[in-house]
C-alpha cells in the first residue's frame, strides 16, 4: 500500500538529497506564518521516496498510511501512540510555539520507564527544564501544581510528574489537538496519502 516513510530516530538523512534536508531545516527555523509552506516543501521532497522509503543509517523505516493518519483523528491518545503522529504533532506545536507540552509529556513517559536508581537525576532534569518558574520550556500549570510537583521531584518516585503530565495532556487535548486536526498540515498530509492510496 502506498504511503510515506518516516524514521523513528532521524528524519534529516534523506539519501543525500540536500534540498530535502534544507526544506526540513526550514521547518524548524521559520515562524508560524511560513510553517505551512515549509511543511508543504518538505512533504514534496518526500514524494519521490514513496516506493523506496527514506533511508537512514541507523534506524528502521516506518510506513505512514492514510489509515494511520485517520486513526490520529479519533483521539489524542491514538495520535501520541504513533511515533509518526508524535513527530507531525510536534512540528505543529512548534508552529504554535507550544512544543514544550509534548516534550514534557514525552519526558514523563520516558521517566516512568526509568530504573529507580536513575530517578533522581531525571526528575531534576525534568523539573529544571519544564516545571520550575524560570524554566526555558516552562509548561502551563498553576502555582499549586508547580509547588506540589516541585516537592514530589525532591523525593522522586515513578509517579512524581503524573498530575502535571495529566494537566498538560488535558490542555493539549482541549486546545492544541482540535486545532491540529483542522490545520492545513494535517489535512494536506491526509489528502496526499489518500490520493496516493487511490492511485
Amino acid at each position: 500500500m502506498p504511503g510515506f516513510f518516516f524514521s523513528h530516530n532521524n528524519m534529516t538523512e534523506l539519501n543525500g538529497k540536500e534540498d530535502c534536508k534544507l526544506a526540513k531545516d526550514k521547518v524548524h527555523k521559520k515562524k508560524q506564518k511560513a510553517f505551512g509552506a515549509d511543511l508543504k516543501s518538505y512533504l514534496k521532497c518526500m514524494l519521490p521516496h514513496i516506493d523506496s522509503g527514506i533511508k537512514t543509517s541507523n534506524s528502521r523505516n516506518v510506513m505512514l498510511s492514510a489509515e494511520e493518519v485517520i486513526q490520529w483523528s479519533l483521539s489524542l491518545e491514538k495520535l501520541l501512540a504513533s511515533q509518526s503522529g508524535q513527530g507531525v504533532f510536534r512540528e505543529f506545536l512548534k508552529s504554535e510555539f507550544s512544543e514544550e507540552n509534548i516534550e514534557f509529556w514525552l519526558a514523563c513517559e520516558d521517566y516512568k520507564k526509568t530504573k529507580s536508581d536513575h530517578l533522581h537525576g531525571k526528575a531534576e532534569r525534568i523539573y529544571e527544564e519544564f516545571v520550575q518558574s524560570d524554566a526555558i520550556k516552562q509548561i502551563n500549570i498553576d502555582y499549586q501544581m508547580r509547588e506540589a510537583t516541585a516537592k514530589k521531584a525532591q523525593d522522586p518516585t515513578h509517579t512524581s510528574f503524573d498530575e502535571a503530565q495529566k494537566t498538560v495532556y488535558i490542555l493539549m487535548e482541549r486546545d492544541s489537538y482540535p486545532r491540529f486536526l483542522k490545520s492545513k498540515s494535517y489535512l494536506n498530509l491526509l489528502n496526499q496519502l489518500q490520493t496516493n492510496t487511490s492511485k
